[in-house]
């Protein structure tokens, strides 16, 4: 099997329904061996019954269950179900281009890629509001920022779930996704994918973006409101700082006693930002309060 496309999936029946739809009408060449794993993540909506309606007439299509809630138990038993020898991740609100797993194979051949990322375009479902640039396009899962070709040479430049690819021999070298980051449920969360691309680019493996890789993420309206965005800053930082902790010697609550200046200083920051700086700005200055909340629960939670 040259190919599997990992869909892990989580109450989102319908959308799912597109996104089959959209990987039904993939365009690759006839040797290529190629099948669609979607793994249900313990939905309790109609998941199953929308993949068995497709299996019932596409042979490539398989279906896995796992009980164990988290994005990333799901993505693991994706990768040890699958059977290709490129593993192509795409989520349960995204409609890959037809041409999305020939451009993708294609350009990791051409490169000599272990792993790789593609262009994320959005799909509003209401249009954003002014505060919402494209600086926080990332909270959404969108990168659009560029269409070329180029090396990711660091974790920063790590690509989303919605589209990458990693080949199978990597997991066996680096290991599967860390079970104690990404979302779990309804709890936002990420940093599984930033730190799967840390040891990638550790063992010395070799990753690019593919500018024509392409796919469109369904952002919906709930996603467009500061509350949101407070929510995955805050879940994200918790998360990460429960699973990492953090350097310091001396603690309150388990917090380093540096970070309690750090907060107060964000927070003078924020309310300047909100009388001085433009709309974008000042948010992102709270998003960064945020930040510290969340890592401060975390710590907390980790005494």
């Amino acid at each position: 099997m040259d190919a599997s496309i990992i869909v892990c999936t989580y109450n989102r029946a319908d959308s799912l329904r597109d996104t089959l739809h959209a990987l039904q009408s993939q365009v690759s060449s006839p040797e290529c061996q190629w099948e669609v794993v979607v793994v249900d993540n313990n939905s309790k909506d109609h998941t199953r019954q929308v993949v068995e309606e497709f299996r019932a007439r596409w042979p490539l299509l398989r279906y896995e269950f796992e009980a164990q809630q988290g994005l990333s138990h799901a993505r693991n038993l994706g990768i040890r179900a699958a059977r290709g020898e490129v593993l192509l991740f795409t989520d349960d609100d995204v409609l890959p281009e037809s041409d999305w797993l020939k451009t993708t194979l294609a350009g990791m051949q051409e490169y000599q890629a272990d792993a790789c990322g593609g262009y994320i375009a959005p799909i509003w479902e209401t249009p954003p509001p002014a505060w919402l640039t494209e600086r926080f396009y990332g909270f959404l899962a969108v990168r659009a920022d560029r269409s070329d070709d180029y090396p990711i040479v660091t974790s920063s430049q790590a690509p989303f779930g919605a589209n990458m690819a990693i080949k199978r021999a990597v997991f066996d070298k680096v290991g599967l996704f860390d079970t104690s980051r990404g979302r779990k449920g309804n709890v936002l969360a990420s940093g599984e994918d930033g730190e799967m691309f840390q040891r990638i680019l550790a063992a010395d493996l070799k990753a690019v973006f593919l500018g024509k890789s392409r796919v469109h993420h369904k952002v919906e309206a709930f996603r467009l409101t500061k509350g949101y965005f407070r929510r995955w800053r805050f879940q994200t930082s918790r998360n990460i700082a429960q699973s990492l902790g953090m350097e310091g010697g001396r603690r309150m609550f388990n917090i380093p006693l540096y970070v309690f200046p750090q907060f107060l200083r964000a927070i003078a920051r924020m309310l300047w930002g909100y009388m001085t700086l433009p709309r974008d700005e000042a948010f992102n200055r709270e998003i960064i309060v945020f930040h510290f909340l969340g890592l401060m629960q975390g710590l907390y939670r980790a005494r």
